[in-house]
């Protein structure tokens, strides 16, 4: 029987990491995907690693990623650069202490349309590769759309473009839902990337014109029920990770959204989250009986 790995990033919960696993482990999670602990980044947790262990043996639970905020920055300024070069390391350090191979990132600030500027990125990433090559670890390039790769036909350009097997999708349907082009995330965004996906966020919303709207997941417009079957005829390996980003009774601001973290983000997400994790257990319960046994 095919079974999804459940993961969820962290401070859609907490910023307490005893909590977040607690939770983890209450909602029968295998995984946490760390991105902000204790009102930290992950490339500023290094002298926490024996205290994050720690938590994590004692609720039995892996990491499924490094959800570092590596290149959201201004490809024009070279202090931005150097400054997320040393970001990367840091949080491959991190990654390889917590035993796992996966450092999510993505394509710089978008200033105007991928085609135009791709050379340009693509010798911003010359420095990277030889880094990730160097320590035998994946960079997963997320679709987002502030960025300059927004969807999944974005993602697919710029990793054949960019040839390197250390180079891989984070693929998240959820954030599909806000590209500007009105790609649809499931089958259109999905079919443009699924031989390079390594790793899966999970959200959901309404497309709206200029402003986000979040949901609860399976209550939005990315096709989950589709998606799952596709990940078991593709036979995905990889983590399902919540990323909540709906709150009930409240509205994460734009910058929020953007640059994800800290307590303020953490308001109310337990209980957001317990209700995504939930739906999602149902969606898979559904397309499990609906495929039968793999």
């Amino acid at each position: 029987m095919y079974k999804f790995k459940l993961s969820i990033i962290t401070d859609e919960v907490s910023q307490d990491l005893e909590r977040v696993a607690n939770f983890a482990k209450r909602m029968e999670l295998d995984a946490l995907e760390i991105r902000t602990v204790w009102n930290l980044k992950p490339h500023e947790l290094l002298p926490k690693v024996s205290e994050i262990k720690r938590i994590l043996s004692k609720y039995d639970l892996k990491v499924s990623a490094i959800a570092s905020p590596f290149f959201k920055a201004d490809i024009d300024s070279e202090r931005e650069y150097r400054e997320h070069i040393d970001i990367l390391k840091k949080c491959i350090e991190l990654a390889k202490s917590l035993d796992t191979n996966i450092i999510r990132g993505f394509t710089f600030w978008r200033k105007g349309k991928l085609e135009d500027y791709i050379d340009r990125i693509l010798e911003k990433f010359q420095e990277p590769l030889d880094i990730i090559e160097s320590e035998g670890v994946i960079l997963g390039i997320e679709n987002e759309p502030s960025t300059f790769v927004g969807n999944g036909r974005e993602l697919a350009y710029f990793l054949e473009r960019i040839k390197s097997k250390y180079v891989k999708a984070v693929w998240d349907p959820g954030n599909d839902i806000w590209d500007p082009s009105g790609e649809i995330p499931y089958p259109d965004g999905y079919n443009y990337v699924r031989k390079y996906v390594v790793h899966i966020h999970v959200k959901d919303g309404i497309r709206k014109d200029k402003e986000h709207e979040f949901t609860p997941i399976g209550e939005g417009q990315v096709d989950y029920v589709g998606q799952l079957k596709a990940l078991i005829r593709d036979n995905y390996q990889g983590y399902l990770s919540v990323e909540t980003h709906w709150r009930p009774k409240k509205k994460l601001t734009e910058e929020l959204v953007i640059k994800p973290g800290g307590e303020a983000y953490s308001e109310l997400g337990e209980e957001a989250s317990e209700i995504c994790v939930r739906n999602l257990k149902k969606i898979i319960e559904k397309v499990l009986k609906e495929v039968g046994p793999q």
